[in-house]
């Protein structure tokens, strides 16, 4: 069943209205009909199923069948800070396997070895709706904006364990060795140059456990689905 992103949805309508854009989808391109019935989710957890009433090309009605709160909600907050690559192709795949596989939030990071320091986040919210919705979830992940390391650093809370993924010959431990589930993670990923010295203890200071992911010598986004794999999985 097709599904569809109506994050103004309130949980108390029981009739619906498309915007334009997903007027015209519904109509034009899927061609559903009066009595055709599709998914509606907003972002925040509800789940809805709609019944067409008014097929229109700009303003297509439906009345909601049925309706559910915290759809697959999970018990825990995965939080990523990612370097942006320098092909930012592999960034939106991250986003897209992230979301479906399941986090909370992103934050592109800048750090001193970055070779990308802009990114527009436009369509990378783009990518990550369609993978909500591909995907059948309820919740958007938070998406952001830019944040240096350091400001990223001093604004973690204090009930947040926090990791840091690098590559320097240092002790480190897995995920798995300080791991409690249903809490809230931050994992720091570097750029394609890794983080620096300095950068690194910056974040010991700070309280963060450097950690391994693996013997394989990974890719920023494949490091940071790595991550994202182990902390659901973890919390199954």
């Amino acid at each position: 069943m097709h599904v569809f992103y109506t994050p103004d949805l309130n949980f108390e309508e029981n009739v619906y209205v498309l915007n334009e854009e997903e007027s015209r989808h519904c109509s034009k391109v899927l061609r559903l009909k009066i009595g055709d019935r599709i998914h509606l989710v907003d972002g925040i957890g509800g789940f809805y199923l709609g019944e067409i009433i008014e097929d229109h090309p700009k303003r297509t009605k439906l009345t909601i069948v049925s309706k559910e709160k915290d759809f697959n909600k999970v018990a825990f907050h995965l939080h990523i800070a990612i370097a942006p690559t320098k092909n930012i192709d592999r960034i939106e795949w991250f986003l897209e396997k992230a979301t479906e596989i399941g986090i909370q939030e992103v934050t592109p990071v800048i750090c001193e070895h970055s070779e990308r320091k802009d990114v527009k986040t436009e369509r990378l919210e783009k990518i990550m709706v369609s993978a909500m919705k591909q995907s059948l979830k309820a919740y958007l992940p938070k998406l952001n904006k830019p944040q240096t390391f350091k400001s990223l650093i001093s604004s973690v809370g204090s009930d947040v364990h926090k990791y840091i993924a690098h590559c320097i010959p240092t002790e480190k431990r897995e995920i798995a060795d300080s791991f409690k589930r249903e809490e809230k993670y931050l994992i720091l990923i570097g750029p394609e140059g890794d983080f620096s010295e300095k950068e690194v203890q910056i974040a010991l200071e700070n309280g963060f456990v450097p950690i391994t992911l693996g013997k394989s010598r990974l890719r920023t986004e494949t490091a940071a689905l790595q991550a994202c794999f182990e902390i659901n999985y973890l919390n199954r």
